[in-house]
């Protein structure tokens, strides 16, 4: 799989008319590129941030105003996970749109739906990091939602168990953010780039 990966990236051999503009515009190779932004700024991050009900938003201020480049880089971090869910709307779109989750893809299909719903949940456990107001009240927000799901109240349970923003709930957050999710976003994108190079869907000449 890694192998398939790493020539998806760095194939062989491309054709001319594949390097011209087309309707597709790379949008899955620029939502991973997105991803691994984001990756790499929130590795920074990890430097300074204090995942602490009392901490969490005094090391973001201090990031902000007294670290080198801290704005810049909690700004990068922001702004590429909202361009990451934006390209990964416009990818799902295009393939709606031109059928390209029919037969033999099916797989890949659901494959990347779920990468979808996992980013859309990973942005979700960052935006209660900085325990400013927003991301409190955006929180119990998202969690008053998700309690009128089915199995919701269980799920509620799971991830706010001493409420919004309290220590448990906030180190819940913490290591869903920045290792279980990434992690499946990463294992799911290397199967979904393999199963891109199995069906020969973007390069069939490969």
């Amino acid at each position: 799989m890694l192998n398939e990966f790493l020539s998806h990236l760095f194939p062989r051999v491309v054709l001319k008319r594949n390097l011209t503009i087309s309707y597709t515009f790379c949008l899955g190779g620029l939502a991973f590129s997105a991803f691994l932004l984001l990756l790499c700024s929130g590795m920074l991050l990890l430097f300074y941030y204090q995942p602490g009900p009392e901490k969490a938003y005094g090391s973001i201020l201090l990031l902000e105003s007294s670290v080198w480049g801290g704005r810049y880089l909690r700004s990068l971090h922001r702004l590429c996970s909202h361009l990451l869910l934006v390209l990964l709307m416009l990818h799902t779109l295009r393939v709606v749109l031109t059928g390209a989750y029919q037969k033999p893809r099916q797989l890949n299909w659901v494959i990347g739906c779920l990468l979808l719903l996992l980013c859309v949940f990973e942005a979700y456990t960052g935006y209660l990091l900085p325990m400013d107001q927003l991301a409190l009240w955006a929180t119990q927000t998202g969690m008053e939602l998700l309690a009128t799901f089915p199995f919701g109240p269980l799920l509620r349970g799971i991830l706010v168990p001493d409420g919004i923003g309290h220590p448990m709930s906030l180190l819940r957050f913490y290591a869903l953010h920045i290792m279980l999710v990434p992690l499946s976003v990463l294992g799911l994108s290397f199967l979904h780039f393999y199963r891109i190079r199995k069906n020969k869907g973007v390069l069939p000449y490969l």
